[in-house]
């Protein structure tokens, strides 16, 4: 466990510094002055659809690496191994066909999109490569996975990316980009510009090699790969749709679509904080647990289940609060504009959300890396079936907030269904009263800094806040040795405070 506990430490602060500029992009773009909230509200429909893209692309290829690269590295010397090849041969024939619907269907689009969205319709073609280069990336990233290079791997999906877009902002701002269809423009290849990172560097470090001989391990495994691709494929893409369902939804049915997909994309944004870490545990987690299922070590599984689960809960619950107590100063504060205030009650839901899927662990993961894959089309289906009739339903009757809830309700459900399978089939659960202890420590802490702190407001007031309850939150955590991984972590950074002073 000290690996995964090493890889998802340090790719959590990756993830936290990338969150950091995510934030700090997201104020470029919703303060006074900067871009209208149609513009902003464009770029989250740009990263909703470009999801829809990967997940109909992709062919169920990154289930594929997940699942069959251990037994081609342990069975095939690198420059043999095609699994690589195979994979981004399969995804570029899939995004091929993407294409060439996104051409038929164009008539469509402007239809459903082009009274409350226009703009949507008028930069649809570069949409595209948009999809494309993250398509291309989380191949070249599942692969990296495998190979232990998560690190590197967060640093230019959470990092980099939001780096290029820093600068393409900062440029509008300056004047050096004078128009916004520049801007739009160039954003399309920011995916396309970290998977040609990523790729130069797999190749440079010869960690990445690319045939076209069909290896043994393909032909034996070839009917078992198509049949686990197809059926996670198809669980995945359902997943996909329903998880980027409601902004493109809202780009649709609500008049002025594109500024309200832009409060919804800035409560999604401020309630990605809460799940940055989830990125760094399953990077570090999938090879692992793919090695387990073929060891059949269910120890090994287990343990990584359970603490999957009381490590996210930690994160997810002390950052949804200290969010929750600083929402609306911080817009204030921050001079955003004021029709962003609505994005508060849409943070709540979504954050609850948040806290829901990552408080139940790995569960996604460690049904895909096992033989009972086809449980993930299933339960995508069971999502899928939950999530667009909730969100037309409630977004046409209650607006932006009534998404968040219909995602809430729905996303619940699904991860009750995965607990009970893994429950029952391998008596494997991961909570315990650890997990009590979590969420009660954070109503404390957030009730002593309410009554202490919610009559100031300011800059200085938010910080002094944050402190307060970043201390009340992390002591409580480290005195009721809620996480076997937290006395570990603390001990490391006592001995080199001791070591340093």
């Amino acid at each position: 466990m000290s690996n995964i506990r090493r890889q998802s430490i340090i790719s959590s602060f990756i993830v936290y510094f990338g969150f950091a500029l995510g934030f700090f992009n997201t104020w470029l773009f919703a303060r006074e002055g900067g871009f209208s909230q149609t513009q902003y509200g464009l770029t989250g429909v740009f990263i909703a659809i470009a999801n829809i893209i990967f997940a109909f692309a992709n062919l169920g290829m990154n289930a594929y690496i997940y699942k069959f690269f251990p037994y081609y590295n342990d069975n095939l010397p690198p420059h043999k191994n095609d699994m690589i090849s195979f994979a981004l041969f399969t995804s570029f024939i899939g995004f091929l066909i993407i294409m060439l619907n996104g051409l038929i269907f164009k008539d469509l689009v402007i239809r459903k999109y082009g009274t409350n969205s226009p703009q949507l319709v008028r930069y649809y073609f570069w949409i595209f490569p948009f999809g494309f280069g993250l398509t291309i990336y989380s191949l070249l990233e599942a692969f990296a996975w495998q190979l232990k290079k998560s690190i590197f791997t967060n640093f230019l999906r959470e990092v980099q990316f939001r780096a290029f877009t820093t600068l393409l902002i900062v440029l509008v701002l300056t004047g050096v980009i004078k128009y916004f269809t520049l801007f739009i423009k160039l954003f399309a290849f920011t995916y396309i510009g970290i998977a040609g990172i990523l790729l130069t560097y797999l190749v440079v470090t010869n960690q990445i090699h690319f045939t076209f001989s069909i290896s043994r391990v393909t032909k034996k495994f070839f009917k078992k790969i198509v049949a686990m691709a197809a059926f996670v494929w198809g669980g995945g893409l359902v997943f996909s749709i329903a998880n980027v369902f409601d902004t493109i939804l809202i780009a649709a049915v609500l008049k002025n679509g594109l500024a309200f997909a832009a409060i919804y994309t800035l409560a999604q944004n401020m309630a990605s904080l809460i799940q940055a870490p989830q990125r760094a545990i399953i990077s570090s987690s999938i090879g692992p647990l793919s090695q387990a299922w073929k060891n059949k070590d269910f120890a090994r599984l287990n343990q990584i289940y359970q603490r999957s689960s009381i490590n996210q809960l930690l994160f997810s619950v002390g950052m949804f609060v200290l969010i929750w107590i600083n929402f609306t100063d911080g817009v204030f504060t921050f001079n955003l504009q004021q029709n962003y205030l609505s994005a508060r009650y849409v943070f709540l839901f979504i954050g609850l959300m948040r806290i829901i899927d990552m408080g139940t662990g790995l569960n996604s993961q460690i049904i895909a890396t096992s033989t009972y894959w086809k449980f993930e089309f299933f339960t995508g289906i069971i999502l899928l079936s939950l999530t667009l009739p909730l969100n037309y339903i409630l977004t046409k009757s209650m607006g932006v907030p009534g998404t968040a809830i219909s995602n809430l309700i729905a996303l619940t459900i699904y991860n009750v269904i995965r607990y009970t399978f893994l429950l029952k089939k391998f008596n494997m659960q991961p909570f315990n009263a650890k997990t009590v202890y979590t969420i009660l420590l954070g109503v404390v802490c957030y009730l002593i800094c309410h009554f202490l702190f919610s009559d100031y407001h300011g800059f200085w007031w938010i910080i002094l806040r944050s402190i307060a309850f970043v201390t009340l939150y992390i002591s409580g955590v480290v005195l009721l040795k809620i996480s076997p991984d937290v006395v570990p972590v603390w001990q490391t950074v006592t001995k080199k405070i001791g070591r340093r002073k």
